[in-house]
């Protein structure tokens, strides 16, 4: 074999091999390695909704807005409410001037002799003297429930957060339970990433994760936990409370996608975290935190 000839096969044995150390390289990248362009920034959606009908005289926030907690959202009208406080109030009142009627009759024929009074009307006056105790127990409670049902007519903050999907306005009827608006709490964004489940076995809790959003933020993070079960589609018996992430089939069965729960770290000054946003999400699997 000449020169020539030795040249060529040694080159076409280097590319072959770089050709193969290459495509196991990607193979490596694209179906083993930890990383995910599927990803997305997610919080805690906190749904507002009166613990009271009524209508809405005040509105004291706009859509988006930042809020604390404890701030005032919405008023409902209170007037009902405050009557029902003084009703509860006199019903109150005439149950105390009740039992303590009973309480001293009941004392009084207790002094009696057995030779005045018999013992069942001891027994009958102190049932009813036990029965105004309680019925007067009873109107404080009614009491207690209609104070709070007067106090609950303002709907404040529960949390930090901004205002989103405020859908009521003034003269609008509020319903029990029927939420009016979201509150994003703003302590409690995170990032879920949708890893392929062949990338699994590198993945671990408490690995770091470098997660960049489609506007070129940077954040960086902690894998904070990875789920043990997802909705399966083709189960007859149903799991509607497990994540549910819709398959991708095409002319093969692709791997499914599993969503990992990323806790962020560090938000770069200036970055805007929007819950829906999507980002790219590395995980470093050489290492833990």
């Amino acid at each position: 074999m000449n020169p020539v000839q030795a040249l060529r096969v040694l080159m076409t044995l280097a590319i072959s091999v770089a050709a193969v150390l290459i495509g196991i390289a990607l193979w490596d990248h694209y179906m083993l390695a930890p990383w995910t362009r599927d990803g997305r920034v997610r919080a805690d959606i906190v749904a507002i909704a009166p613990d009271v009908a009524g209508l809405v005289t005040e509105i004291a926030v706009r859509d988006n807005q930042f809020v604390h907690q404890g701030d005032l959202l919405l008023r409902i009208d209170p007037e009902r409410y405050r009557l029902a406080v003084t009703q509860a109030e006199a019903a109150l009142k005439a149950r105390d001037v009740d039992r303590r009627l009973r309480a001293r009759e009941a004392a009084r024929r207790a002094k009696l002799d057995g030779l005045v009074i018999s013992s069942e009307s001891r027994e009958t006056t102190a049932s009813q003297a036990a029965a105004a105790d309680a019925q007067y127990d009873e109107a404080q409670a009614a009491l207690d429930v209609a104070r709070l049902n007067l106090a609950r007519a303002e709907v404040h903050a529960p949390v930090d957060g901004y205002v989103t999907n405020f859908t009521a306005q003034v003269g609008d009827y509020a319903s029990v339970g029927k939420p009016v608006l979201a509150l994003i709490n703003a302590h409690s964004y995170y990032v879920v990433g949708y890893f392929e489940e062949t990338k699994l076995p590198k993945l671990h809790v408490g690995d770091a994760a470098h997660m960049r959003l489609m506007d070129g933020g940077e954040l960086r993070g902690t894998v904070e936990s990875v789920p043990h079960g997802i909705n399966d589609h083709n189960d007859a018996v149903g799991r509607s409370m497990l994540a549910d992430v819709n398959p991708t089939f095409n002319w093969v069965r692709l791997a499914q996608r599993i969503p990992v729960r990323v806790h962020i770290d560090t938000v770069p000054d200036g970055t805007q975290l929007v819950a829906g946003q999507t980002c790219s999400v590395v995980i470093d699997e050489h290492g833990a935190r």
